[in-house]
């Protein structure tokens, strides 16, 4: 799994995964996320999730460790342009209901 992080105006971040996000990339995802959000200060995180093809539960718990990293630090984590596996693995596990999906990046700025 590979991963960009664009630092937005304000405190905003966006991290764009590519590749399987698994019990292997989650770790890195979860340090990532805690990295963007202690050391360069950006509270409102964007996990672009567009050119990933497969999610599985640490996948997951590396999403819902950032959320919680990010709330911590008074912002918020969402998720943006997931597919359709993705879309059923959060619906299966009702964490659509916690982490919701958004259609575009912008979406989840607003």
């Amino acid at each position: 799994m590979e991963f960009d992080v664009e630092l937005s105006s304000g405190n905003g971040a966006v991290i764009r995964t590519r590749g399987r996000l698994n019990m292997v990339a989650a770790p890195k995802l979860r340090d990532l996320v805690a990295h963007v959000v202690r050391d360069d200060g950006r509270s409102h995180v964007v996990v672009d999730l567009a050119n990933t093809d497969f999610m599985d539960s640490s996948g997951l718990g590396a999403l819902i460790a950032g959320l919680k990293t990010a709330r911590a630090a008074g912002g918020d984590l969402r998720i943006a342009r997931a597919g359709t596996q993705l879309l059923t693995v959060l619906k299966l596990t009702n964490l659509d209901q916690i982490l919701q999906p958004h259609d575009t990046v912008e979406e989840c700025f607003r």
